[in-house]
């Protein structure tokens, strides 16, 4: 059997093996049995490229494509929408994507714009203002608005909250203080980075020895975890890879 037949085989039991496994047509079976090369392209081009195009993923990648191809598109989109219907949506995710792109200062001006009348203690504001404040080398100022959104929203939960708050508690000099945040919020964080910069922390103040598990600690657990995990979290198993070269 020559390589050109035995390529057309496998990619007809493919399709086919396809065909019913996503409950396609049945004559699509008969059609790929004696359409060959021919059959397969057509079967390709009318049911798996639109299936493709539609998933998460593909738009996922054709979005982060254009992104990269004209970066600043997503801020010119949200400035147009506020423009047009001056909301609090709207000037929340103009702030979000203000920061995205380098520009905290005009962050800030949204968010202390929308943290107003019914929306005064809406903790997503509260905590976007936060981060603002943070970019902006104001960490005191992101710490005291973490605590007054912890009095107004006992109930709201984030985790990036949490690492904010100890980030601009040992920015702010409180060192003590930003060690029990991450005691208390490291266990529980969905991901590396949180591991990695107490870590970072505990290097810093002279517990090296404790820096060095936590950095071991990394390492263990993406060894452990899927390969999808490990290219999530590459910049954090990166940096504790670095710490204990």
């Amino acid at each position: 059997m020559g390589p050109i037949l035995l390529l057309s085989i496998l990619l007809q039991v493919g399709c086919a093996v396809h065909v019913v496994r996503t409950g396609r047509p049945m004559y699509w079976i008969f059609i790929l049995l004696i359409g060959s090369y021919i059959a397969v392209l057509i079967y390709l081009i009318a049911e798996v490229l639109p299936e493709l195009g539609n998933s998460r993923h593909a738009r996922r990648a054709a979005s982060g494509l254009r992104d990269r191809i004209d970066p600043d598109r997503g801020r010119r989109r949200a400035a147009d929408r506020l423009e047009v219907s001056d909301t609090v949506d709207n000037r929340r995710e103009l702030a979000e994507q203000s920061l995205r792109r380098g520009d905290p200062a005009k962050a800030l001006e949204l968010y202390r714009a929308s943290l107003k009348g019914l929306y005064a203690d809406d903790p997503h504001l509260m905590l976007g203002m936060a981060r603002a404040q943070f970019a902006l080398g104001m960490p005191r100022d992101a710490r005291a608005t973490i605590e007054a959104l912890i009095a107004a929203r006992p109930d709201f939960h984030s985790y990036d909250g949490h690492l904010l708050y100890a980030r601009a508690m040992a920015d702010g000099g409180d060192t003590t203080a930003a060690l029990a945040e991450y005691d208390t919020l490291v266990p529980a964080y969905p991901g590396e980075e949180a591991r990695v910069r107490h870590g970072l922390l505990l290097k810093r103040v002279g517990e090296q020895a404790r820096a060095e598990r936590q950095f071991r600690d990394v390492l263990r657990r993406a060894e452990l975890s899927t390969r999808h995990y490990r290219d999530e979290q590459r910049e954090w198993i990166a940096i504790a890879k670095a710490e204990l070269a």
